[in-house]
């Protein structure tokens, strides 16, 4: 509905101060998109696919030409741009596809899944490259289905179930607006098993787990105050090498919220794409 392919069956949208509804035309001219498939010209070059994009939003020949070369430089396709589109390999599709989105400089770009299926290597360069565009200013509608990249890229994040949105918040909101627990990582000089029932016996409001040879996690869910753990285990002649919170990540905020466990939500992702 944001870019004007749907739409709205009510409600109203402003893009820019734009009526996206009644004067869509002129609201797509500052929007870029970039779908999950690539809708590039298999037999047409990097170049020429890059100035047919180009054109469609009104760009003169040598305004657009000199804008192709500086984006196959800026994606690191300089040396491909003469190939057919079809002899890409999937990375370097994704990468031209990103590039005829913001041919026109867009100030709102729409981003479908643009990591999806991509070596590492590729993968990053793209989450650079979006992070270089958000930090110019361009304002980033990214969908994404790997938590860890929308953790990394996004100022504000909004959880989807079912085609509703049922969370939405910075990260720092997420995170503590779940109500996680605080959880502190102690690396002992000796066995934990030895202590764990001991300092559960002294420390009630605390619940003391083992993991590992020598490690003991503290869990609470106020945070804790470490000195008279520390001096209790000192009078006891036990060591700690170090003690480490444990933060909890964008994705256990996600599996809180909404229920649904990242592997399944992996699994449905893959299994939907035809």
């Amino acid at each position: 509905m944001l870019t004007g392919l749907s739409r709205p069956s009510a409600g109203e949208i402003w893009i820019n101060g734009i009526d996206g509804i009644n004067n869509i035309k002129k609201a797509q001219s500052i929007i870029g998109v970039v779908p999950d498939e690539s809708n590039l010209y298999d037999d047409m070059d990097g170049f020429d696919n890059l100035c047919f994009c180009a054109s469609l939003y009104g760009m003169r020949k040598e305004e657009r030409e000199k804008r192709a070369h500086e984006l196959l430089e800026q994606f690191s396709l300089k040396n491909v741009g003469k190939r057919p589109f079809k002899a890409y390999s999937k990375g370097m599709k994704r990468k031209l596809t990103i590039a005829a989105g913001i041919i026109h400089n867009p100030k709102i770009l729409f981003l479908d899944e643009p990591t999806t299926g991509i070596d590492v290597e590729n993968a990053r360069q793209i989450r650079s490259l979006i992070l270089d565009m958000k930090h110019r200013g361009t304002t980033v509608f990214l969908t994404t289905h790997y938590i860890e990249e929308a953790e990394r890229i996004c100022d504000r994040i909004a959880f989807i179930v079912n085609g509703k949105i049922v969370k939405t918040g910075t990260v720092a909101e997420l995170m503590e607006n779940a109500g996680h627990e605080h959880i502190i990582k102690l690396t002992l000089n000796e066995s934990a098993n030895g202590i764990k029932n001991e300092l559960q016996r002294n420390f009630p409001n605390l619940r003391i787990e083992v993991k590992g040879e020598n490690a003991c996690y503290i869990v609470s869910p106020v945070k804790v105050a470490l000195s008279p753990i520390l001096q209790y285990l000192d009078e006891r002649g036990i060591s700690v090498f170090e003690a480490k919170e444990i933060r909890p990540t964008l994705e256990d905020v996600f599996v809180k919220v909404t229920g649904i466990e990242v592997d399944k939500l992996q699994k449905e992702k893959e299994g939907g794409k035809k």
